[in-house]
């Protein structure tokens, strides 16, 4: 079940919201737990038991960490990182793995294929981060096995992120208060999150998936820049909308969630890009990998090192493909340079660096689009350097009227928009006109959604496989 589906909107979050307030306050908890179990197996039927044992597990082992001390206590705690990476890496890069073997050592050891399980890496990190700090005794014990499970299985970042860590919702699960103004702010959020993703995420996914999905003799330089700059913006709309929805639904029953993105496009460095696109995963991977390695405190070729094993691990993270691992590199590699002084350089000239990030992380992009390494190089490349190809693709169904104007809404969006918007919204007439005006923006943009909603059937999302 995806949030942009008409089930989710009309019968399953109203039911929810529905039990959710007319049950006592001492059940709400168990009512949402209840709920986001459904969500999970509506999608996944059998991995649900898969989640449950997870969190079995994880309680358990939480209880002996907590309970035990010295090399006893670390040891559990090693065991229990050890399990939960070991399940991830088993569903989500055992046929990787054995697929990569096969080719080195010219066998053909052979293998049921293993269905990803939705969400798994959002919720084995969640997991993760609460055993972390548990041990580190940054957090106290959750003894209540349901309120631990709500917290991994809650389901507006359950699938998608973005990534929670138990430390900064643990007060929220045990204690909170929905007012009308967060619920009335958690309904706005949404519909802007949900706008993002159906009107123009999903048109810009049918425009980069004609041109992606097309042979590579097919694809002409000026499909290449189409597709890679469409690929750019669809994945944006894409999962920062989702991240929208998610804020947006913890709103409702009185969570609040970190932001996810910052305005990513608007970066002038790769470095300042990582601080702005999907937040929630940067900090988790400062936080217990860069940081618990040394981060920058045992010299430069340390810190070297460190980055390039987060960004390797950032792409293994992605997916199980060499595309995603090289993509990892590929930003590692310009973290690195920035570092050795790239950055001092870019900073020197707002209009050269922008344009300098804009370029990588699209070309990055094609990278973690394509279904293998040599075809992203060959778009690359075309990209760079001008190609005559006689394509059967009829370029005009491509840049019809309404994709050119969605494409220019999105770009506008993206990043222009909100600069704009931020150097006006103090001035006084705008104060005066913005609560007449943004409800019924707000009325309109849902009514739009709900109407392509109705009237397409295309509605992918990128981050679900992830």
């Amino acid at each position: 079940m995806v949030f942009s589906s008409m089930i989710f909107i009309w019968i399953f979050l109203p039911l929810l919201l529905f039990f959710y307030f007319i049950v006592k306050e001492k059940y709400q908890n168990i009512t949402l737990l209840l709920f986001s179990l459904f969500f999970y197996a509506w999608g996944e039927p059998k991995y649900i038991l898969l989640m449950i044992a997870s969190i079995v597990i994880n309680y358990i082992f939480s209880i002996y960490i907590d309970k035990n001390s010295g090399t006893k206590r670390k040891t559990i705690f090693i065991f229990a990182i050890l399990t939960n990476i070991g399940l991830l890496v088993y569903f989500k890069y055992f046929n990787f793995i054995l697929g990569n073997i096969n080719r080195i050592l010219g066998s053909s050891i052979t293998n049921t294929p293993i269905i990803l399980p939705i969400g798994i890496s959002f919720y084995t990190f969640q997991i993760m981060s609460y055993i972390i700090d548990l041990y580190k005794k940054k957090v106290k014990i959750q003894k209540n096995i349901l309120d631990l499970a709500l917290y991994i299985s809650f389901f507006p970042q359950l699938i998608a992120g973005p990534i929670v860590k138990y430390k900064d919702i643990n007060e929220q699960i045990k204690k909170r208060k929905v007012t009308l103004e967060n619920f009335a702010y958690g309904t706005k959020r949404f519909i802007y999150g949900l706008s993002k993703k159906v009107l123009l995420a999903n048109a810009l996914a049918l425009i980069a998936d004609t041109i992606f999905d097309a042979n590579i003799t097919e694809i002409t330089t000026l499909m290449a820049w189409i597709g890679s700059i469409s690929y750019t913006l669809q994945i944006y709309y894409d999962f920062s909308g989702y991240s929208d929805m998610a804020i947006g639904l913890g709103q409702m029953f009185g969570f609040t969630f970190n932001e996810n993105f910052n305005l990513p496009y608007l970066s002038g460095s790769i470095t300042e890009f990582w601080k702005r696109w999907h937040i929630s995963l940067s900090s988790w991977f400062k936080e217990y990998i860069y940081i618990p390695l040394g981060g920058n405190r045992k010299g430069n070729t340390r810190t070297y090192i460190n980055l390039w094993i987060v960004f390797i691990v950032t792409g293994i993270w992605h997916g199980a493909a060499w595309t995603f691992i090289i993509w990892g590199l590929f930003h590692g590699f310009f973290i690195f340079i920035e570092r050795l002084g790239l950055k001092k350089l870019l900073d020197k000239c707002h209009v050269i660096n922008h344009i300098y990030t804009l370029l990588v992380v699209n070309f990055g992009w094609v990278l973690f689009r394509v279904d293998g390494f040599k075809k992203g190089l060959t778009i690359i490349k075309r990209m760079i350097i001008p190609t005559n190809i006689n394509s059967k693709i009829r370029l005009y169904k491509i840049i019809a009227p309404k994709n050119i104007i969605i494409v220019i809404f999105a770009i506008l969006f993206s990043c222009i928009i909100q600069q704009i918007f931020s150097k006006i919204k103090e001035k006084k007439y705008v104060k005066k006109i913005l609560p007449i005006t943004e409800p019924i923006i707000i009325f309109a943009l849902w009514i739009l959604c709900i109407s392509s909603l109705v009237s397409n059937t295309y509605n992918p999302f990128i981050y679900f496989r992830f």
